[in-house]
């Protein structure tokens, strides 16, 4: 089955731990991952990874996407830069596609007021707080929460993030995604054993 890609945004300072088990695990399933940068120029991540997008954000069309994963970034907090990301997620959610936004990304949204009528999660809702948006009353304290096609996580669940965006697009269900959380999160070694069953039937 041909599915349309994934789209990572990349940026200056982004956080590239908050990623990996998603996009690695999409990738696994079948899913390319391009990454979308400000322009086509390299940036560089917070470890200092330096990577050349794919595209740049002005080319990503949400009719030729999956979905939209925005990591966190200090830029998110200290500068305006990363703003058009945040009005590409509004895009993508009109459209009825979905987006993924963990750590400083969720204050960008927040910006963007495309948490205000969502339940959603992040670092601390006192961080949201400060953006001064509308949205406090729908703050959930959770590891993850998923709201009419809108993916949001503190910074230190990117296995939590990983797992709702699985749900969200049919990557694994029921007991193997259960089973894909408890090993990465939990590192439980019988969960291996559901997991290398699925794979061998699927």
């Amino acid at each position: 089955m041909s599915r349309k890609p994934v789209h990572l945004a990349v940026y200056d300072t982004y956080a590239d731990w908050e990623t990996g088990h998603a996009t690695a695990y999409l990738a696994r399933a079948g899913y390319e991952i391009r990454t979308a940068g400000p322009s086509r120029e390299p940036v560089s991540s917070i470890g200092g990874l330096r990577v050349q997008p794919a595209c740049a954000l002005d080319d990503v069309r949400p009719s030729e996407s999956s979905l939209l994963i925005l990591p966190g970034a200090d830029l998110w907090d200290t500068s305006d830069d990363l703003a058009p990301f945040a009005r590409k997620a509004r895009e993508f959610l009109e459209a009825g596609v979905p987006v993924a936004a963990i750590c400083g990304a969720t204050a960008g949204l927040a910006r963007e007021g495309l948490l205000d009528d969502r339940e959603h999660t992040s670092a601390v809702s006192f961080y949201l707080a400060a953006t001064g948006y509308g949205g406090g009353e729908r703050y959930v304290d959770a590891d993850a929460v998923t709201d009419r096609g809108l993916i949001t996580a503190g910074p230190t669940e990117p296995v939590a993030f990983a797992r709702e965006i699985f749900r969200l697009l049919g990557v694994y269900e029921g007991e193997v995604l259960d089973a894909w959380y408890r090993l990465f999160h939990d590192s439980d070694a019988e969960a291996y054993a559901v997991l290398e069953k699925a794979q061998a039937s699927g």
